[in-house]
């Protein structure tokens, strides 16, 4: 009695193994899925104040205040607000038509939100507007409670 192997090896391929290549495209969405989030967070972490008619703004020149004292403008961090009237200056001399948007924290002093307004006003910057988080509708404006 022999036996016999019925082996049928003669080297083709029958079916294609997508294993390998569901691995890589995993690799590659979870890569760009971080990266997105890295360049979608470039900005400074603020908590804008609420508004009803909050909008989007088209910005051109951005100036962003912080609660912990930075001071960001178009996404670089500059020494203090006394720069941002010459940054000001030299953007209203590339675009005559600028607009300029205040991104302040919700707990970022009232004195200085009116001094960076007014550096750009002696900038020559006429157009300008504070950023917003838009409320959902029908919710009520939060006060909060002065401190006494």
């Amino acid at each position: 009695m022999g036996a016999s192997a019925n082996n049928d090896d003669d080297g083709l391929i029958s079916g294609i193994n997508v294993t390998p290549l569901v691995d890589i495209v995993l690799v590659l969405l979870i890569i760009f899925m971080v990266t997105a989030r890295i360049i979608h967070n470039q900005g400074l972490m603020m908590d804008l104040p609420k508004a009803a008619s909050g909008e989007d703004v088209q910005t051109v020149f951005s100036v962003e205040l912080s609660a912990d004292g930075k001071t960001v403008v178009d996404s670089k961090p500059t020494a203090d607000d006394d720069a941002i009237r010459g940054l000001a200056q030299a953007a209203k001399a590339k675009n005559k038509d600028i607009r300029a948007v205040i991104r302040a924290d919700r707990k970022v002093e009232h004195g200085r939100v009116i001094h960076v307004l007014d550096l750009l006003k002696r900038a020559g910057i006429a157009k300008i507007a504070f950023a917003v988080s838009p409320m959902p509708e029908g919710a009520a404006v939060p006060v909060e409670a002065a401190p006494r």
